[in-house]
């Protein structure tokens, strides 16, 4: 069955309860009636409850109505923000400066408004020192705790432990605060009478470079290894 309201000479009852183009009640009122009105207002005769007795008719600009609505479902889909769980693995005696890179990495999601999944991996004899790797997850949630917090609890999981940071960020916030970095940066490179560089030719195709990795339609763990 079609989606689509009837519309005009596709509405198939005696009577309809009229309204009109300004939402104004104008009362129930024979089919034939209605579609004068709408001849006279030079509109349509749309259909707009089927299931009410009579049924509820308003007169429109359909295509206007149709242009409009696809308009406001195209907006509300740009606007969509899904939140991704990326992944940050560590081992329990990593070293200082890849501490601090993993740990970059960690604020960036967190600033784009993803969950971080820690992931802490023991190797032979590691096994037996869990400790090692709470206190690391400890030492990495303190560190970042202006821009997450603990979601999920450090729990041992195999070979591994696993922690899950959540953002403090709502994600259509981290976005809208992405685009009007990037706006200002390019409002910055035409005013200083800068060359054109690969952020313009991304806001020229109308891309928004964490948009575009970030939103998806599901969870999709994105894994990075300590290497």
């Amino acid at each position: 069955m079609s989606a689509e309201p009837r519309i005009n000479d596709r509405i198939r009852v005696p009577e309809v309860r009229l309204v009109g183009p300004s939402g104004e009640q104008v009362g129930i009122v024979p089919l034939a009636k209605a579609l004068e009105l709408a001849q006279e207002y030079d509109l349509d005769l749309v259909e707009v409850a089927a299931n009410a007795r009579p049924p509820v008719c308003k007169l429109m600009d359909y295509g206007k109505f149709k242009y409009e609505s696809a308009m406001k479902a195209r907006e509300a889909r740009k606007n969509q923000a899904h939140t991704v769980i990326k992944e940050m693995k560590l081992r329990p005696k990593i070293d200082p400066h890849d501490y601090d890179t993993k740990k970059g990495h960690v604020v960036r999601f967190l600033k784009q408004g993803d969950k971080v999944k820690i992931t802490i991996m023991f190797r032979g004899r590691e096994q037996s020192r869990p400790e090692l790797g709470y206190r690391l997850l400890q030492r990495l949630a303190e560190d970042v705790q202006d821009l997450g917090f603990i979601e999920s609890n450090p729990k041992q999981d195999g070979r591994n432990m696993i922690m899950v940071l959540g953002p403090h960020k709502k994600k259509t916030e981290a976005m809208a605060e992405a685009r009007e970095a990037q706006a200002a940066r390019k409002a910055g490179r035409q005013g200083d009478g800068g060359e054109f560089s690969a952020d313009d030719a991304d806001d020229a195709d109308g891309v928004d470079t964490v948009d575009e990795v970030d939103e998806v339609d599901e969870e999709v763990p994105a894994t990075h290894d300590a290497g």
